[in-house]
């Protein structure tokens, strides 16, 4: 999809103000789509395809964000990222346990909504650049041989990261037993294929769901890209 093809829907009770989420995003470059509260997420005419983030401007209306909550995770698979932007003075009868990514409080600063969403989009983003691979909630940072999932690190040994780091950076492709072993142990290394298949293993043993790592018959391992 293009990322003009990309929105914000923001579901608001009352008149737009000018604090409200809508102009602040829509300064920021971003596409917004602005409904009533009440409104009925199953009408969008894309069923949400483009939808990027929902943000709920409740008012003083907190009575009904649980139904807006529910409707929203009723309607989409996977749910969008959800923002809730309130007064200050409702921030302590927002629900504890609330099907909601993080909140804001009104009036806010353009800076902190705009790196609230943006970490919101980072959490299921996948990105790579020359030392980081990210992959749903897995961070592999080359610089410090640091692995993190969702924040938690996880300790690898040498070999682990690097051939962790190897299938990274080719997803998406098959990676013979030769090849791995030539790229991640070297062309000196005496031991046989065996070798990769107990790394691999302990990758899986150790990262578990968050490593989409497939074995493929006859041809090696690959990391499936989302």
């Amino acid at each position: 999809m293009r990322a003009a093809d990309r929105y914000f829907l923001v579901l608001s009770d009352g008149e737009e103000a000018p604090e409200s989420s809508s102009p602040i995003l829509a300064q920021l470059g971003a596409r917004v789509r602005r409904e009533a509260l009440g409104f009925d997420t199953r009408d969008l005419d894309d069923r949400g395809a483009g939808l990027r983030l929902v943000v709920v401007e409740p008012g003083g209306r907190l009575d009904r964000l649980d139904g807006v909550l529910a409707g929203i995770d009723a309607t989409f698979d996977p749910r969008p990222k959800i923002l809730i932007a309130v007064e200050e003075r409702h921030v302590a009868r927002l629900p504890l346990l609330g099907s909601y990514d993080d909140f804001v409080v009104l009036p806010h600063f353009p800076a902190e909504l705009y790196a609230r969403v943006r970490r919101l989009e980072w959490t299921d983003a996948d990105y790579k650049d020359d030392q980081i691979e990210k992959l749903g909630d897995l961070v592999v940072d080359r610089a410090a041989y640091d692995v993190r999932i969702a924040g938690r690190r996880v300790p690898l040994t040498r070999k682990e990261f690097d051939l962790l780091w190897t299938l990274l950076q080719d997803r998406g492709r098959a990676l013979s037993r030769e090849r791995l072993l030539d790229r991640v142990w070297g062309a000196r290394y005496e031991g046989g294929p065996r070798t990769v298949d107990i790394h691999v293993r302990r990758l899986r043993a150790k990262l578990g769901a968050s490593l989409p790592l497939a074995t493929v018959r006859g041809a090696g391992y690959r990391i499936d890209a989302r």
